[in-house]
């Protein structure tokens, strides 16, 4: 029976892989202006907006626009980020997303003038940890692995050598959504420009292993 599967499903006409469709994506908090050309997702980025919850400042606000698509299972996902910051705590870059008290965001924050690699883990309470950058960047890039009930977030400047900047727990085994978030907690808005997203599926590690020790 497996063997006529196969046969079968060789015999199909092959439709090639392509990028994700920013069309068909959903808005979180749609921001009064934003446009897609090609690949590139440009956002007016809204003022007075963020999203955290509740440590060190006392609050809990969740209003940044955030462009996302639904996803199950193990992933990497990563985009292009570049963005006319002007005021303290302008941001923007990947979110990954299971509700409003478990998210994770990743990319750059403009803080006091310099350019900081900024991660924001989430579970009911917010933690923040920056890596300072010694000068101005034109864009980063960020990818994200999740694996099991791990998320590695990376940093590169180039799409060719990645650096770690954070590894953090997320439930395992629940839907995400991952997309791209920018906000201006203290500003009037920026601009921000997103390329080349891509999410890409990995096989569950622990089926994987599962079914190459139950090799028939």
């Amino acid at each position: 029976m497996k063997t006529k599967l196969l046969a079968l499903l060789a015999m199909l006409p092959f439709q090639p892989a392509s990028a994700q469709t920013l069309e068909k994506m959903n808005w979180f908090n749609e921001p009064s202006q934003w446009h897609i050309s090609g690949n590139d997702l440009t956002m007016a980025v809204t003022p007075g907006s963020d999203c955290w919850r509740i440590s060190h400042y006392g609050f809990t606000v969740d209003d940044a626009p955030f462009y996302y698509a639904e996803y199950g299972g193990e992933f990497e996902a990563k985009v292009k980020v570049t963005g006319d910051y002007k005021v303290r705590f302008d941001q923007a870059g990947l979110m990954l997303r299971i509700d409003h008290e478990n998210y994770i965001k990743a990319g750059i924050e403009y803080v006091d003038g310099k350019y900081n690699l900024s991660t924001v883990v989430t579970h009911r309470t917010s933690d923040w940890s920056v890596i300072a950058l010694d000068r101005p960047v034109e864009a980063i890039w960020i990818k994200a692995v999740r694996r099991l009930d791990a998320v590695e977030i990376f940093y590169s400047f180039d799409d060719k050598e990645y650096h770690m900047m954070r590894n953090a727990w997320m439930e395992s085994c629940r839907p995400m959504k991952i997309g791209m978030f920018a906000a201006s907690p203290d500003g009037d808005g920026f601009n921000a420009t997103f390329s080349g997203f891509k999410v890409t599926h990995l096989p569950d590690k622990i089926r994987t292993e599962w079914l190459k020790n139950n090799a028939e």
